[in-house]
């Protein structure tokens, strides 16, 4: 009788412990909190601590693994059998956290808005801006509109992000300063270094308009490629970082 009261009470923690883990949990946000720098790595309010975590590393060591924007959309949408606060075992097996290095075609960069990675914080400096890439822009067709050509562009995009915790180490990496680049004419080049990260988040519910959930993120290093100059992946000629003149 012992044992089996042992068993039942050691199978309820078991699936008490399974449902507990595979759920966003509470995490009081500190006190004061006036900025990022106050923000813990695991972000604050109702989180998923994995993936806040997994979005605010501020750096990592090491050569970056040259990827390209066609290699990023033919990797899985590892949905199948994963849950909210789940650990990320699986998804890092699938390449998530790598350094990697990516060129392609910045079409908008947008600004972020109030998220737990960023303990809810709102101003331009504590908020993630997002980045639509594409490796080929698709022509505007006959008496379209421009919201429908982004739109089309988008489909087939892949999503970068600047992180307010990296731009503590790199301040530069902001949307003012890589927006008028892709004004000029509605696209800039560059070459993106980051973190492989896959949205569980936003691969769950609330989707996106993008090929699919694997993003850059954070963005550690953006450089681009000034109008009139040559620059590809093979090679760091021409390449100027975002924030300086060439």
């Amino acid at each position: 009788m012992k044992r089996l009261l042992l068993l039942l009470a050691l199978l309820a923690f078991s699936s008490f412990d399974s449902v507990s883990y595979a759920q966003k949990i509470t995490v009081p946000c500190p006190s004061p909190l006036n900025d990022i720098t106050d923000c813990p790595d695991t972000g604050c309010g109702k989180v998923d601590p994995h993936l806040n975590r997994q979005k605010n590393i501020r750096s990592l060591n090491g050569e970056a693994e040259p990827m390209t924007i066609q290699q990023m959309r033919k990797l899985p949408d590892p949905v199948k059998g994963f849950k909210v606060g789940n650990t990320r075992e699986k998804i890092q097996a699938l390449g998530e956290g790598k350094k990697i290095v990516v060129v392609a075609n910045a079409i908008a960069v947008r600004p972020g808005s109030k998220e737990s990675c960023n303990c809810g914080l709102t101003t331009v400096a504590n908020t993630d801006n997002h980045i639509v890439l594409v490796d080929r822009v698709l022509r505007k067709k006959k008496g379209e509109s421009a919201k429908n050509l982004l739109h089309r562009r988008e489909l087939n995009s892949i999503t970068a992000e600047f992180s307010p915790h990296v731009r503590l180490d790199h301040a530069n990496l902001t949307r003012t300063n890589l927006s008028p680049l892709i004004a000029f004419n509605g696209v800039q080049k560059v070459r993106i270094t980051g973190l492989l990260f896959f949205d569980s988040e936003h691969s769950l519910g609330h989707h996106l308009v993008r090929r699919n959930n694997w993003e850059i993120h954070p963005i550690l290093a953006l450089e681009y490629c000034p109008r009139g100059k040559r620059c590809t992946a093979a090679s760091d000629d021409n390449w100027v970082k975002l924030g300086e003149e060439p």
